[in-house]
């Protein structure tokens, strides 16, 4: 009898053991109806995303909200398409590569980089399938949201979890819970911020915009406004300005719950009213632009500075796949590759 019993199936011997996994929320498939309400039930079925008894959030998912919603909000994404696709999936890929090509040239090749999406393709459980069948045996979970959420990173540790259940050899498992106050990722945000004022000129304010969170999150625990505020207040004091220069609010709320405040829009509004006539918007919770950023924020938002009384309303690209971003999380993931590679 032979010592030992080949696996079903032999992957190279140089072939890559270690993986990080960057995981991003999604993104339907076109900017059609049909492509967003399916994109749109996945997501809203996340017991993660909407904490409501199924008995009562059903009804209202499957009699109101896809049949409503899917036809406005394949509006917004056709005004921020492009021709090579969703603008979060095309900068998702991009800092993936980045990413793999700086750990490439620190590791000689000794760690592999993925990219999933949370909902949509490509799936978490399909991409840990993948490198499970290429013979990768630790993977490190970087889920690309700065500041957790129970309802963000907390939902792609489950689909990790869900993933790793088919399994009959899981590899082992590391994740990072959040890099709010990552000195890499606070650099190259500060960096991001210099460059463009270098560029456009300062204008009189600048608003840092914070993807929202209902209220009742944050009192079950969610460490997410807490870590919202560090972010500011790190990145302020990296950019040298004072309380009164900077802003911080929450966006992109829905329903009739309360959410965190202050929210964006009246902000915004409200900055306009008092005088301010020229506005900076930056988003330090979004890794890539996508339809939060360049429709809700660098579109609608403006409109609504100009028509409020405002003269120039910027908005500060997300740090997607620039080279600062890039060597941030390579970083970030060496780090928490101790001991591995």
């Amino acid at each position: 009898m032979p010592a030992f019993i080949d696996p079903p199936s032999a992957v190279p011997e140089n072939a890559p053991r270690t993986a990080v996994l960057l995981a991003n929320l999604g993104t339907p498939g076109a900017p059609t109806p049909e492509a967003v309400r399916e994109y749109l039930a996945e997501f809203l079925s996340d017991p993660r995303v909407v904490e409501l008894p199924r008995a009562l959030w059903w009804p209202v998912l499957h009699g109101y909200v896809l049949r409503t919603r899917p036809r406005r909000s394949a509006e917004a994404y056709a005004k921020i398409w492009t021709n090579e696709g969703s603008p979060l999936a095309i900068h998702s890929t991009q800092l993936a590569t980045a990413v793999q090509a700086e750990l490439a040239r620190r590791t000689a090749g000794a760690v592999t980089v993925a990219l999933a999406m949370r909902y949509g393709s490509p799936s978490i459980e399909d991409t840990l399938l993948h490198l499970h069948d290429q013979g990768v045996r630790r993977v490190l979970l970087l889920p690309l949201y700065p500041q957790y959420a129970a309802a963000t990173t907390g939902s792609a540790l489950d689909a990790v979890a869900d993933a790793i259940g088919l399994l009959r050899w899981p590899p082992e498992l590391r994740s990072i819970n959040d890099y709010h106050d990552d000195a890499g990722y606070l650099a190259a945000l500060a960096a991001s911020v210099t460059a463009h004022w270098a560029q456009h000129g300062r204008a009189q304010k600048l608003l840092l915009s914070f993807h929202g969170l209902p209220e009742a999150s944050a009192r079950k625990g969610d460490p997410y406004f807490n870590q919202c505020h560090e972010t500011a207040y790190r990145l302020r004091d990296a950019l040298g300005l004072r309380e009164e220069d900077m802003l911080l609010s929450f966006q992109s709320r829905v329903g009739r719950q309360r959410w965190l405040r202050p929210y964006t829009d009246e902000t915004i509004a409200e900055l306009a009213r008092e005088g301010v006539k020229t506005l900076d918007v930056l988003c330090p919770g979004f890794a890539v632009d996508c339809l939060e950023t360049l429709e809700e924020i660098a579109l609608r938002y403006r409109a609504t500075f100009l028509t409020q009384g405002g003269e120039r309303f910027t908005y500060i690209p997300a740090l997607n796949a620039s080279s600062a971003h890039a060597t941030a999380l390579a970083q970030l993931a060496l780090k928490n590759l101790s001991g591995w590679i």
